[in-house]
């Protein structure tokens, strides 16, 4: 059966109607459906209680680290970093800016922890002695250094800031003990 032009010009645009229908359907449907939620980041990725104050998540957020780089769990330490966030070596002249090292950004950051820290194995890393001071959304937190048998007070300076309600790591500064 031949159809005539007519009729074929008419079941193709019946075809092009419907599939234009089921495409604007689709697009409806995923409009509707839930946003997906960002995933947790800092303070919002560890188990705590909804009512826990600033002073204990910053806590948290800092012990974790410690926590996390014993255990050597990479991605788990990354999402406690804000993006942007940054690592500074003072190399013990705290006055004297000239000779930092710097790892800027989560790239730089997850390489300083797998090619550095990592490979040093620590069976301890739990900053002491954390100084809080609150300022708004941003914190900054003088801690002793206690990592394997190095003692080393006031040798770091973390800086976390606020964002929602998670506490993020945005900078860690060590080895900020003059040289003897």
């Amino acid at each position: 059966m031949r159809l005539c032009s007519h009729c074929v010009s008419h079941r193709t645009q019946g075809l092009w109607l419907k599939a234009a229908a089921l495409l604007l359907l689709s697009v409806s449907l995923a409009a509707c459906a839930a946003p997906t939620a960002a995933p947790a980041s800092g303070s919002c990725t560890l188990a705590l209680a909804p009512d826990t104050g600033d002073e204990n998540a910053i806590t948290a957020v800092i012990d974790a680290e410690g926590q996390l780089v014993v255990a050597q769990k990479i991605d788990e330490l990354m999402a406690l970093w804000a993006d942007g966030g940054s690592v500074t070596n003072a190399k013990n002249t705290p006055d004297a800016v000239d000779d930092d090292q710097y790892w800027r950004d989560k790239d730089a950051i997850r390489h300083r922890y797998v090619r550095t820290v990592f490979p040093g194995a620590a069976g301890q890393a739990a900053p002491a002695d954390l100084q809080i001071t609150l300022e708004g959304e941003r914190a900054t937190v003088i801690a002793t250094t206690h990592i394997g048998t190095e003692i080393s007070p006031a040798g770091d300076r973390w800086t976390l800031i606020k964002q929602g309600n998670c506490w993020l790591l945005e900078n860690l500064t060590y080895n900020l003990e003059p040289r003897p």
